[in-house]
């Protein structure tokens, strides 16, 4: 990875300002002249700029929280096609920041909720569903109907799997990164400029960043980083100013600053023909190690019931065992498991706290991710009897003690 920083202003030798992906062919109905009559009168911009927006068609990864903005921008700007890639349902903990869904829409699909929101703000935007989970086996098929691909996912299998679909079809893609009080946006694009693994190369150890449900990310981070995204989609479109390729756009929300990293693509890096197991690239147990039963990373785990009993067990004496909370002491603060140590994961694996090889330990966390990492990381170091609770508090809530709180 090659990078340097700069300010704001525009480097040297960046990517000089890029053909439109899209024809600006057809018309302008008089509805959508007085509806977009804002961008027409535009010097530079105009009806030619908002033809090709109408003739776009854009794939967005996820209705979470930087696609609420980014797919609610690009309906506002009168993009005419707009894909929707997402398998997930309507929590109450996302209305925090997924601004595109609503208390209506708890318990609906994402992606039925986002469209609905959608088509009432614009009406002559066509929606298109895909309410599956991005993979290996669709992404290829998935991208190839689409001009744009942006990517506002929270894991690096996906970010990975999409840079690479995206490369070997030759599309540019906007990517978008937040947790807690930053952010992160560039456009991504081989042959000319970097891709993602160019910023990136080497995916980060299992577990060492947290994703926005383990560390949380302030709400409104995602409306400054999806409009962001949108901002480059449409100079994307249009061809209008000159996009983030090769440079990433880094935010600070707690300063209110910006910075910028200039990325180039490495010489030496082979080209992405191909797409891979992104799952063990990234250090996670593969499906087919998990089928097979070979998974060396396999975690020993006790259901929140046994749990349950294993406590009753220590309180009456005849069990003795330690569990510890590798949560943050903002989420102990929230709920707790009465005999439980908090012991924060990071103090773990950065060896500040010692665990006790000699004792059987249980480790829970919020879901059972953070507490599984532990697990491994306990086990590498020939801790042998110590195991996660399998889903974690929010399963002990559902299961065991539901009058208290979750998040």
């Amino acid at each position: 990875m090659t990078v340097t920083t700069s300010s704001a202003h525009a480097p040297e030798n960046s990517p000089a300002g890029l053909p439109p992906l899209v024809d600006a062919v057809g018309s302008l109905t008089r509805e959508e002249t007085l509806r977009y009559s804002r961008h027409l009168i535009i010097p530079g911009f105009g009806t030619e700029a908002q033809l090709r927006l109408k003739n776009a068609r854009v794939l967005v990864i996820g209705a979470g929280g930087l696609g609420s903005p980014a797919l609610l921008y690009l309906a506002a700007a009168g993009v005419g096609t707009l894909g929707i890639v997402d398998d997930d349902d309507v929590e109450l903990s996302n209305l925090q920041r997924q601004v595109i869904h609503g208390v209506p829409d708890l318990g609906r699909s994402k992606a039925e909720s986002a469209r609905d929101s959608i088509l009432a703000l614009n009406p002559l935007v066509e929606v298109v569903l895909h309410e599956e989970r991005l993979d290996t086996s669709n992404a290829l098929a998935l991208f190839s109907g689409y001009d744009l691909v942006l990517d506002g996912t929270d894991n690096f299998a996906t970010r990975y799997l999409v840079n690479d679909a995206a490369a070997i079809l030759g599309k540019p893609y906007v990517w978008g990164s937040i947790l807690r009080f930053d952010g992160q946006v560039s456009v991504f694009w081989q042959d000319r400029g970097p891709t993602y693994r160019d910023l990136y190369p080497d995916a980060p150890p299992p577990g060492s960043v947290p994703s926005c449900a383990e560390g949380g990310v302030l709400g409104v981070l995602c409306a400054q980083i999806g409009s962001v995204m949108v901002n480059e989609a449409i100079k994307l479109i249009t061809g209008v100013g000159r996009t983030l390729l090769g440079r990433v756009l880094v935010f600070d929300a707690l300063d209110m600053s910006w910075r910028e990293v200039r990325v180039r693509p490495d010489p030496t890096a082979p080209r992405i023909t191909g797409l891979i197991d992104y799952e063990q690239f990234c250090g996670l147990p593969s499906a087919s190690a998990a089928a097979t039963g070979q998974d060396p990373a396999e975690v020993p785990t006790v259901s929140v019931g046994e749990l349950a009993e294993l406590l009753a067990a220590r309180a009456a004496g005849s069990a003795d065992f330690d569990l510890l909370d590798v949560r943050n002491p903002e989420e102990h603060a929230i709920v707790s498991i009465d005999g439980a140590m908090l012991v924060p994961k990071p103090l773990i694996l950065e060896g500040t706290a010692a665990v006790d090889s000699t004792r059987t330990v249980y480790v829970h966390c919020k879901s059972g991710v953070r507490s599984a990492d532990v697990v491994r990381h306990l086990r590498s170091r020939g801790h042998r009897d110590v195991w996660s609770v399998d889903g974690g508090i929010i399963e002990w809530v559902r299961a065991i003690e539901p009058e208290k709180m979750t998040y």
